[in-house]
């Protein structure tokens, strides 16, 4: 009797015509898919932050037009937060958040195109204008937080301006 030969495992049979194809294809939706789901997180992750920091913003306002810093109100905050739901809520972190409100009122003018490390970064920014110029930069120019924070670091912007002045 004659012993039997192992039966080809379809992955190594060559593939049909077309499979290259079909491979790349699948890869690019897939990547582009996750692309997709991390710019999603970082949009709710920006509203999530701008939300906290109106609702510091207000309660410490309670109505007035200038807050009583009093109250020690972002550490107690910070302690809470942290405990229930993790890192990200440190006393720092909710200064930025209290601080994005104040730049960036009005919520629908945010831009999805930046994640919260690039809007920390315009945080450091003190001049409106500049501030503006960097975030318009940024989206148009598709500047990854790093690329920004190097340009702010340069002062790109008001060597832009001292060389108009020239």
């Amino acid at each position: 009797m004659k012993p039997k030969r192992p039966a080809k495992s379809k992955a190594l049979q060559p593939a049909k015509p077309g499979f290259d194809e079909l491979l790349r294809e699948l890869r690019e939706f897939i990547t582009e898919s996750r692309r997709q789901v991390l710019r999603a997180v970082d949009v709710v992750q920006v509203r999530t932050c701008w939300g906290v920091g109106r609702q510091i913003v207000e309660f410490e306002q309670r109505g007035a037009a200038r807050a009583e810093y009093g109250a020690k109100l972002l550490p107690r905050l910070a302690v809470k937060l942290t405990e229930e739901f993790g890192r990200g809520f440190d006393a720092s972190n909710l200064r930025y958040m209290r601080l994005f409100y104040l730049a960036f009122p009005i919520c629908d003018a945010l831009r999805h195109e930046l994640s919260w490390t690039h809007y920390r970064t315009l945080l450091r920014v003190e001049d409106a204008a500049a501030r503006e110029w960097y975030t318009n930069e940024a989206v148009a120019q598709n500047w990854s937080s790093r690329a920004l924070e190097r340009q702010v670091g340069r002062l790109y912007y008001e060597r832009l301006l001292s060389s108009k002045d020239r």
